[in-house]
């Protein structure tokens, strides 16, 4: 089942643009779908990130830039996140978590080797933050 929600910001925001492609044997795609600065708290802005894995991707581990909070929803199939220490725990559509800042995400994944996966993440970070995910050991 094609995801609506999904189809309807790809289609009606004004851009695209890729933020990073990770290597294919990851079988995953991050797009910037949006981003605006906050009018009514200064300094920050919003952005939407969509994550889309094939079957069997994952993202390397990982943190985030220093300021952002983000809340994530899986759109399409099922994903393994681990938050810190946290336990591995998949999420199904419609699903959501979030990341603090200075957290470390050291699982996320399509949870199945059949179906892909999406989610979109919704960061609320520093205006001036341009890389949004670090590779653990970076």
């Amino acid at each position: 089942m094609k995801c609506l929600v999904c189809s309807l910001l790809v289609a009606t925001l004004p851009f695209g643009s890729v933020l990073a492609d990770a290597p294919m044997e990851k079988n995953a795609r991050v797009t910037l779908v949006y981003q605006h600065e906050l009018p009514n708290v200064p300094g920050k802005s919003i952005k939407g990130v969509l994550v889309e894995y094939g079957p069997g991707g994952y993202s390397p581990g990982h943190t985030h830039a220093k300021s952002a909070f983000i809340y994530a929803t899986v759109l399409e199939g099922a994903i393994r996140s681990q938050v810190n220490d946290g336990p591995v725990t998949t999420y199904t559509a419609g699903q959501s978590f979030s990341e603090l800042p200075g957290d470390r995400h050291g699982v996320s994944a399509n949870a199945s080797e059949t179906q892909p996966a999406k989610l979109l993440a919704v960061f609320v970070v520093d205006a001036n933050e341009t890389e949004l995910t670090i590779p653990f050991g970076n």
